[in-house]
């Protein structure tokens, strides 16, 4: 699964199995996977939609072979935040793009040619040395789509959120496995055995072995538990309300979030929700985490994929945010309605922002007989009255 995910198979499952991680990572791989990536034109009259279909098809439905743009854009912002870098290396079949396919983040290394060995000076390269056959790859930088984390200080490469995060995860997981722990023993905790006389090490063993088939375990919980005559089994209380570890598993988990951009009530903490409906919050989530890589990514992907002829005649990528946006369905009509009567949509535009068919006639601007321009305004009450 890592390894379809595009996510180093090497990578320590512990580092995976923090709750709070993962279910950032997925948060933010999912959003990314369900904006649609549209491309335009800016023309003299306006943003149209582009029609380079042909490109666009790569890039909107079938980037490879093996992927859908939803699993490849998921994949792609998976590696992002995992390794800090992301590399999608773009594949031609002469002067067309036929397909395009992500690298190994681990594997893959950036290298800047001071001397112009390489041709161009100071330009960059990406070199990529398969794991599996030791063979090594070397890209020019126009070859290779590159998406990296806003935590970089050089620029080039970005710095995994993992490694900010070591600490503090690293706190997640042994508070984790102590849970774990607690759980496979019937959630009991240590107790003293006192006995009179003395054991070598291999009688203790024994000892303590007997004793935890009968505690340990939640087959066992309820159980009596038989003690040998003279010797007495003490418990040792353990309250996690004393030592308040779910309070700072709480917050351990909430820098986590903070770190990725995720807000408390994404991962399932209301405990200080102030959204006042659901539009609100996806709009924070929109403004405050997905703006910045949704930028990044739109200005990487125009860059690197459109000629400079291309780029000088207007067209460009962008994802289309409106799916996250949305309002629930009366806030959503009303816009729409106050949008045609006042010639900012068509009535077949506004028809096809809830995909339904056009109409005949419906592409009028429409708006109210009685408004006149602003330039004009205060005429209507001179002598005679506007001409």
């Amino acid at each position: 699964m890592l390894e379809w995910l595009g996510i180093d198979p090497d990578t320590p499952r512990d580092k995976l199995s923090e709750a709070t991680y993962f279910a950032c990572m997925k948060i933010l791989a999912e959003s990314m996977g369900k904006l649609p990536l549209k491309m335009y034109q800016t023309t003299e009259k306006g943003i149209m939609k582009s029609d380079k279909t042909e490109l666009f098809q790569v890039f909107k439905l079938r980037p490879n072979p093996y992927m859908t743009s939803t699993v490849f854009w998921s994949t792609v912002e998976m590696n992002r935040n995992h390794h800090g870098n992301a590399y999608v290396w773009k594949r031609y079949e002469g002067a067309k793009l036929k397909d395009l396919w992500i690298m190994p983040s681990e594997e893959v290394s950036t290298v800047i040619d001071d001397y112009g060995l390489l041709g161009t000076k100071d330009k960059m390269w990406y070199k990529y040395t398969d794991r599996k056959t030791g063979k090594t790859y070397t890209f020019n930088s126009d070859e290779v789509m590159h998406f990296k984390t806003s935590m970089t200080f050089d620029g080039i490469t970005g710095m995994p959120v993992k490694d900010i995060l070591k600490s503090t995860m690293e706190g997640n997981l042994e508070s984790q496995k102590f849970m774990n722990n607690l759980y496979k023993t019937g959630l009991t905790g240590k107790a003293v055995l006192e006995y009179t006389g003395d054991l070598d090490k291999d009688a203790k063993d024994r000892l303590v072995k007997g004793f935890e088939e009968f505690a340990n375990g939640s087959k066992n919980a309820g159980k009596i538990i038989p003690v040998p005559l003279g010797m007495k089994l003490v418990p040792l209380n353990i309250k996690l309300t004393d030592s308040q570890f779910f309070e700072l598993k709480k917050y351990s988990a909430l820098q986590i979030a903070a770190a990725f951009g995720i807000k408390p009530n994404q991962i399932n903490d209301y405990e200080k929700s102030s959204y006042a409906s659901a539009e609100a919050q996806n709009l924070s989530f929109y403004v405050d985490t997905l703006l910045y890589p949704l930028k990044q990514y739109e200005e990487e992907i125009t860059y690197k994929s459109l000629s400079s002829q291309l780029i000088n005649q207007g067209y460009f990528f962008k994802f289309n945010v409106n799916v996250i946006l949305r309002a629930d369905i009366k806030s959503q009509m009303e816009a729409l309605a106050k949008g045609v009567n006042n010639a900012i949509y068509t009535p077949n535009e506004a028809r096809s922002y809830l995909d339904l068919p056009s109409e005949e006639g419906g592409d009028i601007l429409m708006t109210n007989g009685n408004y006149i321009p602003i330039n004009k305004v205060g005429e209507q009450y001179q002598k005679g009255g506007v001409n």
